[in-house]
């Protein structure tokens, strides 16, 4: 079996152990945009910060021989991991954290923009002060595609995700996924990523459920814009992916599900008659783009939802 690849920058090498290291996992992307970004910062937040790159079996020598030579010219440590094959989301951040060195961790998705240049130091800058266990920075859209494909999917964000960090404060745990999220190494070493859950969805949600009945879990004003919007067809199947890592969540974290407004839709579905004739009609009301955006966002709702009633 074929080794993961290691490359390191220079300042890797030689530099002292940092705050934060920075988690980025990808597959079949290209994070050179993202890396360049957090670059810039690397005069401000000087020894306080490294990254670490994990490729999840893209199997794509031409990007990796690319972001080889990105990285030895970006001033931050840096370290690109390649993987031969796909581990999955939960083992890659895992694995990740393993390769890290810095004394917290931040999760940040490869599809994720910074919306403003002092990111970074703002992370470093709360560690600094006051070294949360959790913490979650936030979504946006500010930065995101616009195009009609998207719409549907940018309406669901703006509505579910993309939340102030006041009101995710109030339900801590509900509002945490790895695209912008710090970790205290210790609080990972305590409760790591469930490697069970498998496909899309769900694995950071029933973490950051595990974590918060022992850590707490904060909510702070430091967003990052969501750049990789699906068209409604490729949310559907993601959607397809999650039911059975839903239906782990709800055997493990039933007092906490049963409150989300999904577990309640999926109850209320599964009595339904006639459902699975039903489903397949609401995804493709969710396809037609002379519905309009809200009844589009709505039925594919109701779909998830719709897969979700044989978990509940």
């Amino acid at each position: 079996m074929k080794r993961a690849q290691i490359h390191d920058n220079t300042h890797r090498k030689t530099r002292r152990k940092p705050a934060i290291s920075v988690l980025i996992p990808f597959l079949r992307d290209d994070p050179s945009d993202l890396l360049a970004l957090l670059d810039e910062e690397g005069a401000s937040v000087a020894g306080a910060v490294e990254i670490v790159v994990l490729d999840d079996g893209t199997a794509d020598v031409d990007l990796t021989e690319r972001l080889k030579r990105l990285i030895d010219r970006m001033s931050l440590p840096t370290r690109l991991i390649t993987l031969p094959s796909n581990e999955g989301r939960s083992r890659g951040r895992n694995r990740l954290a393993t390769a890290a060195r810095g004394g917290s961790l931040l999760f940040l998705d490869s599809d994720m923009r910074p919306d403003h240049r002092t990111f970074l130091k703002t992370w470093a800058d709360l560690v600094a002060r006051e070294d949360p266990a959790v913490a979650f920075g936030g979504f946006s859209l500010l930065q995101a595609p616009v195009e009609r494909r998207f719409a549907v999917h940018r309406a669901m964000a703006a509505q579910s995700e993309c939340v102030p960090y006041t009101e995710r404060a109030r339900q801590p745990e509900k509002y945490v996924y790895t695209s912008n999220l710090l970790v205290r190494r210790d609080v990972f070493e305590a409760e790591t990523f469930d490697p069970g859950f498998t496909g899309w969805g769900w694995e950071d949600v029933e973490w950051a459920m595990r974590v918060a009945r022992r850590f707490r879990v904060v909510h702070v004003d430091n967003p990052a814009t969501h750049m990789g919007l699906d068209t409604v067809e490729a949310l559907a199947k993601k959607y397809e992916q999650s039911a059975p890592n839903f239906a782990r969540v709800v055997a493990r974290h039933h007092d906490i599900v049963s409150a989300y407004p999904s577990y309640k839709a999926a109850r209320l579905l599964k009595a339904a008659p006639g459902l699975g004739q039903v489903r397949p009609l609401l995804k493709q009301a969710a396809a037609q783009d002379w519905l309009p955006v809200k009844a589009r966002a709505f039925s594919l709702r109701l779909y998830r939802a719709a897969l979700y009633a044989e978990a509940v």
